[in-house]
């Protein structure tokens, strides 16, 4: 069931322009972060409730239930969206929690209108003068924040596969620079390319940043 429950505590509070944030693209070995905003219309999001019913975090959606709901959320009349990006070498030189900030901060000023609050998966907070809230799980409970998990991973799959056409010999089409087996496998034979991140433990089990 679609929760509104947090955009309209802050609805009732008079901030009328109320956007969630989310990433995708902070743990894999190779290729850039993605962050998604969006932020819904408090006169019309009623009508949101059943265009988007079964709505969840993107991690918990099949590929194809994410695009079909990335096209819902994208071409609503009752939502914004911005999108925002940190490639790989802004990631090795300022680290992936700077860089996913970055990405965040570039979404937020991509929205047509500047928002008066914003909710912000997990445990951060940027450096914009907008008031703000950072909630543990968001994407899980906050529609805002799960449609913004959907466009970034959306959008940052996109750009994966596009890289795989030209770094053939990895996979990105198959695993879109997360560290699974085979990656780590195609690293061992072929060594860095480009868009590998320079910064991170290689040979970690899980891809974590120095």
């Amino acid at each position: 069931m679609i929760n509104f429950k947090e955009e309209k505590r802050l609805w009732r509070k008079g901030y009328k322009r109320v956007a969630g944030l989310d990433e995708a693209g902070r743990g894999p070995l190779a290729g850039l972060v993605v962050a998604a905003v969006v932020c819904v219309n408090p006169k019309n999001h009623e009508a949101l409730k059943t265009k988007m019913a079964g709505i969840k975090d993107s991690k918990k959606l099949s590929p194809k239930r994410r695009e079909e709901f990335y096209q819902l959320i994208t071409k609503s009349p009752a939502i914004e969206w911005g999108i925002g990006r940190a490639s790989e070498k802004i990631i090795d030189r300022i680290n992936i929690l700077e860089a996913t900030k970055l990405a965040m901060k570039r979404a937020v000023k991509n929205l047509k209108k500047k928002p008066d609050f914003l909710i912000l998966d997990g445990k951060m907070e940027l450096d914009l003068a907008i008031s703000q809230i950072s909630i543990v799980k968001a994407d899980e409970k906050i529609f805002s924040c799960q449609a913004a998990s959907i466009i970034a991973k959306v959008r940052r799959d996109r750009l994966m596969r596009k890289y795989h056409k030209r770094y053939s010999q990895y996979g990105f089409d198959r695993h879109k620079g997360y560290p699974t087996k085979h990656h780590r496998e195609m690293l061992k034979k072929h060594g860095l390319c480009e868009i590998h991140r320079k910064s991170f433990r290689l040979e970690s089990p899980l891809g974590l940043n120095k």
